[in-house]
């Protein structure tokens, strides 16, 4: 089933690009405006920290009970949802399951484009519901249009069932920045090349996903002072990061640190068992 939106706003992610003739750009200068562009990114998420702020304080409570974060998203800010929430199992020890990034058309979009599958207004129900969602968990839809049909029909369908819904959008007063309970709406401004949103938009999509992210995971204890006690230690760098965090932490020698870490298995537990 698929659906079209009245377009009554304002779609600044469409506007043309502020500069114009980029074919006659030499090298220096297309990465020089680029750069100023990209300067603009910062000032326009910071516009919404304190819907983020909101956004986090809602999820950390939810978390405490055994909730869920789900990014839901197509094309680009599918991608980066995946990427945000494949990194929290690694970086923070928590079990995959706990950030979950869905994409339109299904793992073979993340690589290439599915055709028509953010058009479909059911199927992110449909793929929310093969993880047995419910009203604990919290669902970001991420469209940098703020009209995709995939976000919107799923964010409409958990809000049905009293699931907490939120947005990242680059499109202030769009659709979907109107269907969701915390609109994260950043405006960037046209895009270098225009309605290329890969550029700006994406970018500003990955700081407010490393916001919200990194903050969740701080609120409910997965670092320690500065540093990420819980990560997995799937390399041997890593296993050396651990270990000189443990000699910080505790004032031991490093090969001491070393074997605790082996016992132990994390930091975290390291630290915890020698305190003890």
């Amino acid at each position: 089933m698929y659906f079209t939106l009245a377009m009554d706003f304002i779609k600044i992610t469409e506007t043309p690009s502020n500069y114009n003739d980029l074919e006659q750009m030499d090298t220096k200068t297309l990465l020089t405006n680029i750069n100023n562009e990209d300067q603009k990114i910062a000032d326009a998420v910071a516009l919404v920290i304190p819907q983020i702020t909101l956004l986090v304080d809602s999820l950390a409570e939810r978390f405490e009970k055994g909730g869920r974060l789900f990014y839901i998203g197509a094309g680009t800010s599918g991608r980066l949802g995946i990427l945000d929430a494949s990194e929290i199992p690694p970086t923070f020890g928590l079990p995959q399951e706990r950030v979950v990034g869905i994409i339109a058309g299904g793992d073979t979009a993340i690589r290439k484009a599915v055709e028509n599958a953010e058009d479909d207004i059911n199927q992110a129900w449909l793929d929310l519901q093969l993880h047995e969602i419910n009203n604990l968990d919290v669902v970001v839809g991420i469209a940098a249009s703020g009209t995709t049909p995939y976000v919107i029909g799923g964010v409409n369908a958990c809000k049905k069932v009293g699931i907490l819904t939120a947005c990242i959008t680059n499109n202030p007063g769009s659709p979907l920045a109107k269907a969701v309970d915390i609109p994260l709406e950043i405006n960037v401004g046209p895009e270098f090349v225009t309605g290329s949103t890969r550029m700006k938009s994406g970018t500003s999509q990955k700081l407010v996903l490393n916001m919200i992210s990194t903050a969740l995971m701080i609120k409910i204890g997965r670092v320690k002072g500065n540093k990420m006690v819980n990560m997995q230690l799937s390399n041997d760098k890593l296993v050396d990061r651990g270990t000189r965090y443990i000699v910080e932490g505790l004032g031991i020698g490093y090969n001491e640190a070393a074997k605790l870490l082996k016992i132990h298995g994390s930091v975290k537990k390291a630290i915890d068992a020698y305190n003890q």
